[in-house]
């Protein structure tokens, strides 16, 4: 059953940040600002969404930094008008969880 609520977890995780992503598609924000996700080669994923021009930019956010192992860690930040975070290889969802759940997306 555990693992059936985490993925039912990311899917409302995904819908929330691609609700939040279309609201702000205007013709414009979208060709400059927008939503990343990458690799890292230690490895995990970096995550950065674009706040610039958004009612979330003026919110302000406590860095979350969260080392369980060396493969199981979380590091959250504001930076240049971007949510930034840095992750491990498992830890993606709860990255994005952090982004939806601050700005209640």
């Amino acid at each position: 059953m555990a693992k059936h609520h985490r993925v039912t977890n990311t899917v409302a995780v995904l819908e929330r940040l691609e609700r939040w992503y279309a609201a702000r598609c205007d013709g414009d924000w979208e060709h400059q600002k927008g939503v990343s996700v990458e690799t890292l080669d230690n490895p995990g994923w970096q995550v950065r969404i674009d706040l610039d021009e958004t009612s979330a930019s003026a919110t302000g956010f406590e860095r979350i930094e969260i080392h369980r192992s060396e493969t199981d860690w979380l590091v959250c930040w504001l930076e240049d008008l971007q949510f930034r975070a840095a992750c491990g290889p498992l830890n993606l969802r709860e990255a994005l969880t952090a982004f939806v759940d601050h700005w209640h997306v």
